[in-house]
């Protein structure tokens, strides 16, 4: 079955990269509202898509933010229903005088597309699209039942989808989520990836006096709030970048031999992992720096701030200080109590008589992996062997694709990232380009793995289901 579709899909490709460079001229940048009009145009480009594929009840799930794009098929009694996941968002193109091509004008050089949300990730988000539409066409339906959940607000941290999944359960269930999103680990090597590390966040404001006060003056007799901030975010780490916060990961699940093993198959070139950024090295050197960035957990000031900013100087005493904190987390550690743990260290070390206020608790992601053994990840295994002709090694993304660990919590089914994007391709950055190479085997590898999960019955993905939080 799966060869059949895979042959159309080749047979089409100049079609769909036709459709996917139409898609990538969209502006469909969901933090500037400057964008809305391309944020629609998307929208209805892809509703157009999956209506036109044959998908059913295509419509918009609205959460108040950017509305989600969904359509389903649910011609597969007894067959699993997997959530298949993307999103049509993309970063903002600046700076745009270091683009070689314009952002939202598709240009193909030396076998790569050029343009912005090529790679994240509009290209893998149109093969799932265009697989599906190839099984119905050459078919007449699909090895698995399909529910389409294609996100507008990944690239800025997903604000509303809890909204839109609570206010959507039943429509939503299923057996698992394959995504579309979360690419390759490695130009090299076959990889799978497995899981994210979670994210908490918060804001803290110190105060040490009343007012901002003239430095002649007061100066040496008084706290100065920057100094106490940059005194007191110095604390969370020790000289070479151990986390000093009691207990902060004493949750997380221990790391297993497997893990490791993995992690030093794709440790790469750390002198060049330093070289290209001209960054230090930090962090608890028991670890190595790919289990420092996938496998264990961080914490990071991501700004401070405080008294004069602006041009020439002002001889002032800061009354009052900020800073933006994050923690990236890893399975096992739950968000909530990981801020509280930061906001209890940042407490006991604080001097008496200064003032600490943190920005309220929101906007917190757990940290998702597939567990071994699962259906995905053993049908992916399978697929990925074939292909590449040895098994791939499991990868963790060191940063957090929100929608696993929610939709795990929310709707208690895991999620298998099956995107082709490859990490050296700029994304985020100008000039980020899709290798044309991955789109052919996308549109192999897709129907190879969605065959492989139409050969199980819904029934094996229930030892895996979890209870949701409701």
């Amino acid at each position: 079955m799966s060869q059949a579709v895979a042959d159309h899909l080749v047979s089409q490709k100049d079609a769909i990269l036709d459709r996917l460079m139409a898609l990538l001229r969209l502006p469909s940048v969901s933090t500037d509202p400057a964008y809305a009009e391309g944020m629609r145009a998307t929208r209805e480009f892809l509703l157009q898509r999956l209506e036109a594929l044959g998908l059913q009840n295509v419509r918009l799930l609205d959460g108040g933010g950017q509305p989600a794009v969904y359509g389903e098929w649910l011609g597969a009694p007894g067959k699993p229903t997997i959530v298949v996941y993307g999103h049509y968002d993309v970063q903002p193109p600046d700076p745009l005088d270091l683009w070689v091509t314009p952002p939202f004008e598709p240009s193909i050089r030396d076998g790569r597309l050029y343009a912005r949300g090529a790679s994240d990730v509009k290209g893998s988000t149109l093969i799932a699209v265009e697989t599906i539409g190839a099984f119905l066409a050459v078919e007449g339906g699909c090895p698995v039942n399909v529910k389409f959940f294609l996100e507008g607000e990944e690239e800025t941290g997903s604000p509303s989808i809890r909204r839109i999944i609570e206010a959507h359960r039943e429509l939503l269930a299923a057996d698992a989520v394959l995504s579309a999103d979360g690419g390759r680990a490695s130009t090299t090597i076959p990889t799978l990836n497995t899981g994210s590390r979670g994210l908490c966040k918060l804001e803290v404001t110190l105060r040490s006096a009343g007012k901002d006060m003239h430095s002649g003056r007061y100066g040496g007799a008084v706290r100065n709030a920057i100094h106490e901030l940059a005194r007191l975010v110095a604390t969370l780490h020790d000289a070479e970048g151990r986390i000093q916060v009691p207990g902060f990961d004493s949750d997380a699940t221990p790391l297993t031999n497997r893990d490791r093993a993995d992690a030093a198959e794709l440790a790469g070139d750390e002198a060049a992992f330093y070289a290209g950024p001209q960054a230090l090295p930090h962090g608890d050197p028991l670890y190595s720096v790919r289990e420092r960035t996938t496998l264990r957990p961080s914490i990071d000031v991501n700004g401070m701030w405080g008294g004069y900013t602006g041009a020439g100087s002002k001889t002032v005493i800061a009354a009052e200080a900020h800073a933006k904190i994050t923690a990236r987390l890893v399975p096992g550690q739950d968000p909530d109590a990981a801020r509280q743990r930061i906001v209890d260290h940042l407490q006991a070390h604080c001097p008496e008589g200064v003032v600490l206020e943190f920005s309220p608790p929101g906007g917190n992601s757990p940290s998702s992996t597939l567990p071994d053994g699962h259906p995905l990840l053993v049908a992916a295994e399978a697929v990925v062997r074939e292909a590449a002709g040895r098994a791939p090694a499991r990868a963790r993304i060191g940063g957090t694709l929100p929608i696993t660990g929610i939709f795990q919590e929310m709707l208690g089914i895991d999620t298998l990232m099956f995107g082709y994007a490859m990490p050296d391709e700029d994304v985020h950055a100008p000039n980020e380009f899709f290798r044309l190479a991955s789109l052919e085997e996308g549109l192999r590898g897709w129907p190879a793995l969605l065959s492989r999960l139409g050969e199980q019955e819904a029934a094996s993905f229930a030892p895996w289901r979890r209870a949701p939080v409701i």
